[in-house]
């Protein structure tokens, strides 16, 4: 089973990566990257806890069914862990080992995610995953007000939008962060940028 499970994280991953490599960005984002290691393990879980039992799989298609959305769902992870909570559920129903299994791998893909962009962004500065607003995640943002074209920061990883005002010659610049330490540490790298006429903060 643990070889299994390997694998179905390992299938995950490739596929996430494939579709990047071949220019699909939306895959790119955290919660499409925890949606493409998870889900596989949550559809193996269903599977082997139903095996023969028809019964629990008439009642299986039941407790799915609680999932549904009358308005369009804007968060991939979230329709993801309520599948994962209601597989919990009725794992540990049926064989207490499911559901830990679950768990626990639920646990150390998620925090191998957040330790890997941690590694990644700190040592080879790319990330393993982008953030987005689309997703609904609270980001820390800064927005840069500037007389000239700072090129740098046009190829920040972290910047989300640009404007160019040319009536007044002021380009505006919206970078958003995980967390407020990364944030004020790229601001005190500019602040003192002459061409820099205002910066505007705001924190979760």
């Amino acid at each position: 089973m643990v070889e299994n499970i390997i694998f179905l994280i390992l299938s995950g991953l490739v596929l996430r990566f494939s579709l990047s490599i071949t220019g699909q960005n939306w895959v790119k984002t955290y919660q499409q990257t925890i949606a493409f290691l998870i889900l596989p393990v949550v559809t193996y879980v269903i599977t082997k806890t139903i095996t023969g039992n028809i019964a629990l799989s008439l009642g299986m298609i039941g407790a799915l069914s609680i999932v549904r959305f009358r308005n369009p769902v804007k968060s991939a992870l979230e329709l993801v862990m309520y599948f994962v909570l209601i597989t919990i559920g009725i794992a540990a129903s049926v064989n207490m080992d499911f559901a830990y299994i679950l768990v626990a791998t639920c646990l150390l893909v998620i925090g191998g995610t957040r330790l890997s962009q941690f590694i990644l962004k700190k040592f080879f500065s790319k990330p393993f995953y982008n953030v987005s607003f689309n997703e609904g995640m609270s980001l820390n943002t800064i927005e840069i007000y500037s007389s000239k074209s700072m090129e740098d920061i046009e190829k920040n990883q972290n910047i989300k939008n640009m404007v160019v005002l040319k009536d007044s010659n002021e380009y505006i610049y919206r970078l958003s962060f995980e967390n407020s330490k990364e944030l004020n540490s790229f601001k005190d790298s500019i602040k003192e940028r002459n061409e820099i006429t205002k910066i505007d903060v705001s924190y979760v």
